[in-house]
């Protein structure tokens, strides 16, 4: 009786050094990532390395969600993307994040990117002055930095509202990223989209939009959104990761950048 006791406890142990030191190794991944992630902002012409990453010839798919956190989309999101084993990007609303806070949380303890989208999604507001163009920036930020419990937080990677292609406000954003350099932030668009935020499609369309738009492309920077304003993505999402997987993309974040 002795003997199976303290096998049992030597066992026990075993499992137990077994778990500490899986913990110890995701964390050590998670902040390996992170510090890799500020070290390539130091490095120079940064804008001209993010700007290029979609000219890409590999075969790597970056998922990227604007506009959120919202209570109807993103935790059904979250859980497809836990479910596929697939890491993310959220471009976040400063004012959603302070509505939501528990679910930016939640994406980041996933091992989620939370990205920078600015603060109100006000164009009038975001343009009105390079002062005020900043403030949504770092008002963000401090946000996100409520939410996932870490001071002086910078996500380092902005996209702006509609993004910068866009003919609206093209002068105001071509004035304004030249500030985005002095804050050690670089934007991003995206070269792939399912168009979700554009007008109602069926959940088929979705996909067929997302497959016609990514064709004959290597790196993808897709754009989904997580507000189920105008089309629920989440219904569309198993399905166009599962497409991605069988044409042989694999799914990275920026933490990987």
């Amino acid at each position: 009786m002795f003997f199976i006791i303290k096998r049992k406890k030597v066992i026990l142990f075993f499992i137990l050094c077994i778990l500490i030191c899986l913990i110890v190794y995701f964390i050590f991944n998670l902040v390996n990532k992170k510090t890799l992630l500020v070290s390539a902002f130091e490095e120079e012409n940064f804008q001209d390395k993010i700007s290029n990453l979609m000219n890409g010839n590999e075969k790597i798919a970056y998922l990227t969600f604007d506009d959120g956190p919202t209570s109807k989309s993103t935790p059904k999101i979250l859980e497809i993307l836990s479910e596929e084993n697939v890491k993310a990007t959220f471009f976040v609303i400063g004012k959603h994040v302070k509505q939501n806070p528990e679910l930016v949380k939640q994406a980041y303890n996933d091992g989620h990117y939370i990205a920078n989208h600015g603060y109100s999604h006000n164009n009038n507001k975001l343009y009105s002055s390079g002062d005020s163009f900043i403030n949504e920036i770092k008002s963000t930020d401090l946000e996100i930095g409520k939410a996932i419990g870490i001071d002086n937080y910078s996500s380092h990677i902005f996209r702006f509202p509609n993004g910068y292609m866009a003919n609206a406000f093209k002068s105001q954003k071509q004035q304004y990223a030249k500030l985005l350099n002095d804050i050690d932030y670089a934007y991003i668009d995206w070269n792939c989209l399912n168009k979700d935020s554009e007008k109602k499609y069926t959940n088929s369309e979705l996909l067929n939009n997302l497959k016609n738009s990514c064709k004959n492309k290597g790196t993808l920077v897709i754009l989904m959104h997580d507000t189920s304003d105008v089309n629920e993505t989440d219904l569309v999402l198993k399905d166009s990761i599962d497409y991605l997987k069988e044409e042989g993309y694999i799914f990275n974040n920026f933490y990987d950048f």
